[in-house]
């Protein structure tokens, strides 16, 4: 297993780790900013993943496919924590969920007809924007920080409503060949 893919794996085992940190009380504020540190460096590991494996010519088809799913596994469930607090609406986290499910069902589908679906820059601008608005959620400055997190919320939603129909738009052959 290459660095990249380690990396990615490495995210993926931290993300139980943030979700503790992030719902327990028992440690006070001190829990929400090791929860803070985990999930900067699990988007840290996402970031490098890429480089490295673009750079050194490390792209594999393990990569191309958990990269995304260990994106979506620590994002998606730093949303779903932040429901309980009120800093997040259920039916934000849902919509941002049901686009997750309906690209990995198409990435299934796709990867049973032999095509590997890599993230589209429309996704990466998504997955950015959802980790920037997290990293400042949980920070929870205040003030005009704030504003910034309203922003970052709907323009988050805006990148994910946009990445969907550029995903199954630029891969609609899929569809037809896998049955559908």
């Amino acid at each position: 297993m290459n660095l990249p893919n380690k990396l990615t794996v490495l995210r993926i085992i931290m993300v139980p780790f943030f979700v503790f940190f992030m719902l327990t009380e028992t440690g006070g504020t001190a829990n929400k900013w090791i929860a803070l540190v985990l999930f900067c460096v699990a988007s840290l590991t996402d970031l490098l993943d890429g480089k490295i494996a673009r750079k050194y010519h490390l792209v594999t088809n393990f990569g191309k496919f958990m990269d995304p799913l260990a994106d979506k596994l620590l994002v998606c469930s730093a949303m779903i924590c932040m429901i309980d607090s009120g800093k997040l609406t259920a039916w934000f986290v849902i919509i941002i969920i049901a686009r997750e499910f309906i690209i990995s069902g198409f990435r299934l589908v796709a990867s049973d007809n032999g095509i590997v679906i890599a993230a589209s820059y429309w996704g990466k601008f998504k997955t950015v924007s959802q980790m920037a608005m997290v990293i400042l959620l949980i920070a929870d400055f205040g003030g005009v920080f704030d504003v910034i997190c309203e922003a970052l919320i709907w323009i988050s939603l805006a990148l994910t409503i946009i990445s969907l129909v550029d995903y199954v738009a630029k891969n609609k052959q899929v569809l037809t060949q896998g049955g559908m």
